[in-house]
């Protein structure tokens, strides 16, 4: 990994203010094949370009490779899933979701470090999820990451596990909420249901 790290530090510092190009497209291969960690590429960027311009590189990056992941797994692969691997409850509850609902789904499960980020777009693209939609809370729920992340790479874990741990109860709660809400059954109108 540190090796993988400093040959992108190499190529960022040799393409100078291309470097800027260069990162985002190595962050939207990373996004495309979902399952390649990115930390690398984040203490690249805040070796090179500094703490501020290397963490909002980073989310740019991450942002736009969500994006296009998303844009080209509705495209490409809507047709083609196999739709019965997809039985987990919160992947069901994300592909049925839709407007606020699949906003806060997406926003809270960017918080939680342990979910892939290239699973939640996939599942998000093969759902009901807007463009518009994925795109303010896939952006919105990685800047708590991307400063995780940059600070972990930056300032030795300064957040260390604390940090970690109460953005993934917050997450969680999120999510409990959505789905007790949801799931309260709806009240009988029927006026013949009590007839006998």
């Amino acid at each position: 990994m540190t090796e993988l790290r400093d040959w992108i530090i190499y190529w960022l510092e040799l393409y100078g203010p291309a470097g800027y190009v260069l990162s985002i497209g190595i962050n939207v291969v990373i996004s495309l094949l979902g399952v390649v960690p990115s930390v690398f590429l984040t203490a690249a960027n805040l070796a090179v370009f500094g703490l501020a311009e290397g963490m909002i590189l980073s989310w740019a990056g991450e942002a736009i490779g969500a994006v296009v992941s998303f844009v080209l797994y509705r495209k490409g692969l809507r047709r083609a899933a196999d739709h019965r691997v997809l039985h987990l409850n919160w992947i069901q509850r994300l592909l049925d979701a839709e407007g606020k609902e699949s906003f806060m789904l997406i926003l809270a499960l960017r918080f939680l470090p342990f979910v892939p980020s290239g699973v939640i777009t996939l599942i998000a693209a093969l759902g009901r999820t807007s463009l518009p939609v994925f795109v303010t809370a896939s952006s919105l729920g990685k800047i708590p990451a991307i400063l995780i992340e940059g600070y972990s790479v930056y300032q030795m874990l300064k957040w260390g596990w604390q940090g970690k741990l109460l953005l993934s109860l917050a997450a969680v709660l999120m999510i409990v909420l959505l789905f007790r809400k949801r799931s309260v059954p709806k009240q009988n109108n029927n006026p013949q249901s009590g007839s006998g």
